[in-house]
């Protein structure tokens, strides 16, 4: 199984409860496909780099998963099918990639560094 990350963009027209449901297709998706589900990111409503069909802002969502690669197709197909996805980006993990999620998971970069005396 490989490691995958993905973040959508949903449309801002949305209300919460309607970008969580949409979310929770996709998760459903996920998890009826034999995925596991690492960690889940809501970023919420922020600004877009540029206009997407007259839109500024977007609610983004990232999901960390393990996964074979045949489900990956199948996700995305959903996504380009559904009309609130704005934007989407799917990428396998590479092992550095790996290694530094399980760090900030961890909190490993939170953490103050001792100054020696």
């Amino acid at each position: 199984m490989n490691q995958y990350e993905t973040v959508i963009v949903l449309t801002p027209l949305l209300s919460e409860e309607v970008a969580k449901e949409a979310i929770a297709k996709f998760k459903k998706i996920l998890t009826d496909g034999g995925a596991e589900i690492v960690q889940e990111d809501n970023w919420g409503l922020r600004k877009l780099a540029y206009p997407i069909d007259k839109k500024t802002t977007g609610f983004y969502h990232l999901t960390e998963f393990k996964s074979s690669g045949e489900l990956i197709s199948k996700l995305e197909l959903e996504y380009k099918r559904d009309e609130r996805v704005l934007r989407f980006m799917t990428i396998k993990l590479d092992k550095h990639a790996f290694a530094y999620n399980e760090k900030k998971r961890s909190g490993a970069f939170n953490k103050k560094k001792e100054v020696a005396e």
